[in-house]
């Protein structure tokens, strides 16, 4: 599958409808993020079952922003809504398949089980007033 452009008006139906999303947060201007589209686009044929994003930060700075990003390119990746990955900088085409091979090999329920439980904590947590 092909990659796509990533905007802030289909961030939320992209994260919503689709399993597995991994994104490219990049820019135009940006050497490393050149280097890295190649391995990215080629990742993104041979693992149809994901849908790989590619966010232009200068396009695109309220959801960089939104995103927390300071450096570009980097990598985002999401399954069943939950952030799994998040780093800077260009990977090699082998870290991006480990990558993915180890994010499909997750146990979501025991994700979504851990993600509850550190909710809850954050709301005991939470000073009242």
């Amino acid at each position: 599958m092909p990659t796509r452009a990533i905007t802030a008006a289909d961030i939320d139906a992209t994260l919503q409808e689709n399993e597995i999303v991994i994104l490219d947060f990049w820019a135009e201007w940006c050497g490393p993020c050149r280097q890295f589209g190649p391995v990215f686009e080629a990742a993104s044929e041979r693992h149809a079952d994901v849908v790989f994003g590619k966010i232009d930060t200068e396009a695109e700075q309220e959801l960089a922003g939104a995103f927390g990003i300071r450096s570009i390119p980097t990598l985002m990746i999401f399954r069943e809504k939950v952030l799994l990955y998040s780093q800077p900088g260009a990977l090699p085409a082998a870290a991006v398949e480990d990558l993915l091979t180890k994010v499909k090999a997750l146990d979501m329920a025991v994700v979504h089980a851990k993600v509850a439980e550190q909710a809850a904590e954050k709301a005991v947590d939470a000073p009242t007033s």
